[in-house]
């Protein structure tokens, strides 16, 4: 891999989920029944750290969740077995509620829709809306976030990688070049 270059700092990150949160409120109208949902892993503090920012802005706590989409993934006989991470549902439940996935990177859109099939088997909320760090394109599925922290065209060989502090130490998004997987790209198969 050549060296990645980096698309977000720690101050960066900060001001965009700072955005986000407002976004939020602005486009709900209000947080009585809102309910945010990290996806696993790296999600995960993201919607923490969205949520602790709406609840600095709008007065009060918001029901705050994790969701693992490890056995809703249809991608697991390619990307192999991994460990299943913990959903965690709020007290209020999902039924009735606007709930906001929230992810570090949208790429394929097929996180999502495993988290869809997630959340159908939790409850019916009343709306879904998904807010991302990163949305760095190749849809192979008509997904789309509601929030995005920015958009990030990139090639199919290049790689977007997410580092919160509460997992990696440190917070920073970069994109990197993947030389292994840019020439087997060109041959026309993917590894």
């Amino acid at each position: 891999m050549t060296s990645p270059a980096r698309v977000f700092d720690a101050d960066d990150m900060s001001r965009v989920l700072s955005r986000i949160a407002h976004e939020i409120i602005e486009r709900s109208r209000g947080v009585d029944d809102l309910v945010i949902l990290g996806i696993q892993s790296r999600g995960v503090p993201l919607a923490q750290r969205i949520a602790s920012r709406i609840e600095d802005i709008a007065g009060h706590s918001i029901p705050l969740g994790a969701l693992d989409v490890t056995m809703y993934r249809d991608d697991v006989s390619i990307r192999g077995a991994r460990p299943v991470g913990v959903t965690q549902v709020p007290d209020v439940g999902i039924d009735d509620q606007l709930v906001v996935l929230v992810d570090d990177v949208l790429f394929s859109g097929r996180t999502v829709r495993a988290a869809l099939d997630a959340l159908n088997d939790i409850g019916r909320p009343r709306s879904v809306q998904l807010a991302v760090l990163i949305d760095r394109g190749h849809r192979e599925l008509p997904i789309r976030a509601d929030y995005v922290g920015k958009n990030l065209p990139t090639a199919s060989a290049e790689s977007v990688m997410v580092r919160v502090s509460e997992i990696d130490g440190h917070d920073e998004v970069l994109l990197g070049r993947d030389d292994r997987a840019a020439s087997v790209a060109s041959d026309g198969y993917q590894a």
